[in-house]
């Protein structure tokens, strides 16, 4: 009761929107539970079942294209190379994110130098490993999503943080590139960005050379993500009190040598939520590749619903309820690591 009075109803204002709050949970709830649960279709074998009762969702569409929303049109007796690549991924990510985790340095190594390769010879094929070739075209799903998703922010905060750098350098030429580029990619919608990857990255290009149709919007998608990545990076430089500047220079540090050991990591600590903000908005923002003819998770999803086996009128919210979840969990995962390191580091600097 004493948290009560203190949280929901410390005065008039916070009374009446509590109120309005629960008012709204129990206008909303009821039809979700109706709909998602008690007057839902659970058990059947095409979408008549769904079109026969048009007041609750229809799940056997999920179970009967759950592999479809996996895979996409990755061939099916290929599956188990996609899993193996998603098992190692998931452990390597662990190991590297987890706190007390022994040798993480060696997690670095293995994730950011055996995994990328690991994960393209087994992904894509070899003859000379017995591996049928599967090409780009066939790859989707959650797949895509998270291979577009991991590049972008593997890839978004070192160039990041080199493109904030290079903002601050007192270097005319160096800041005026970095800072026109910031600039032009912020100032410009992301569809323009991946469209711009998708057609104009070839032009640069010698003659011959055509990147791959995957590569152009994990390019696109990465630059897009370090011009914004920069400006949180430069905003963390620039909380940066002077006094920490003046104490390396004292001791004798270098340019790099200050930048390295004492103003980076002390900048990165504190826009910790702007870089994890920034992280979210990119994993959500992948759905955007489906304009320039990437398969994604969600382009899947819009591909089975259209199916007319499966047609009704509540498959489609259905499909669009399941991507929400599966999007929500990733970005509420991340959010909830990012609050668990900003508690660690507080912890330690108040010690």
């Amino acid at each position: 009761m004493a948290w009560a009075r203190q949280n929901l109803f410390s005065g008039p204002v916070s009374a009446l929107l509590t109120l309005a709050s629960i008012a709204f949970l129990v206008w909303v709830i009821p039809g979700l539970v109706r709909f998602l649960i008690t007057d839902a279709v659970w058990h059947a074998d095409s979408g008549e079942v769904c079109r026969a009762n048009q007041g609750g969702a229809c799940w056997p569409f999920i179970w009967a294209k759950a592999s479809f929303f996996w895979y996409g049109p990755y061939p099916e007796s290929q599956h188990w190379r996609v899993d193996l690549v998603e098992v190692v991924g998931a452990a390597l990510i662990v190991w590297l994110l987890w706190q007390g985790a022994p040798k993480r340095n060696v997690a670095a190594l293995l994730f950011f130098v055996a995994f990328p390769i690991l994960s393209f010879v087994l992904l894509r094929g070899s003859d000379w490993l017995g591996l049928p070739v599967v090409t780009t075209d066939l790859w989707g799903g959650v797949l895509v999503t998270l291979l577009v998703s991991l590049v972008g922010i593997v890839f978004s905060l070192p160039l990041g943080v080199l493109l904030a750098l290079g903002r601050r350098s007192k270097l005319p030429i160096v800041n005026a590139i970095c800072t026109g580029f910031i600039e032009i990619v912020r100032g410009v919608p992301f569809i323009i960005v991946l469209f711009m990857a998708n057609f104009m990255l070839p032009l640069f290009l010698p003659e011959g050379w055509t990147p791959d149709r995957l590569l152009r919007p994990l390019v696109g998608t990465a630059l897009f993500a370090a011009a914004y990545m920069a400006e949180v990076v430069r905003g963390g430089m620039q909380a940066m009190p002077k006094g920490q500047y003046e104490g390396a220079a004292s001791v004798g540090l270098g340019y790099w040598q200050t930048m390295r050991l004492i103003i980076l990591p002390q900048a990165l600590a504190l826009v910790i939520p702007g870089i994890v903000s920034n992280f979210i908005s990119l994993f959500k923002d992948t759905t955007l590749v489906a304009i320039v003819g990437i398969f994604d998770f969600l382009r899947t999803i819009e591909t089975a619903y259209n199916d007319p086996n499966w047609t009704s009128p509540t498959t489609s919210a259905t499909g669009l309820i399941t991507a929400a979840a599966f999007y929500w969990v990733f970005c509420f995962g991340m959010s909830r690591y990012s609050q668990g390191v900003e508690r660690r580091l507080r912890a330690g600097r108040r010690h």
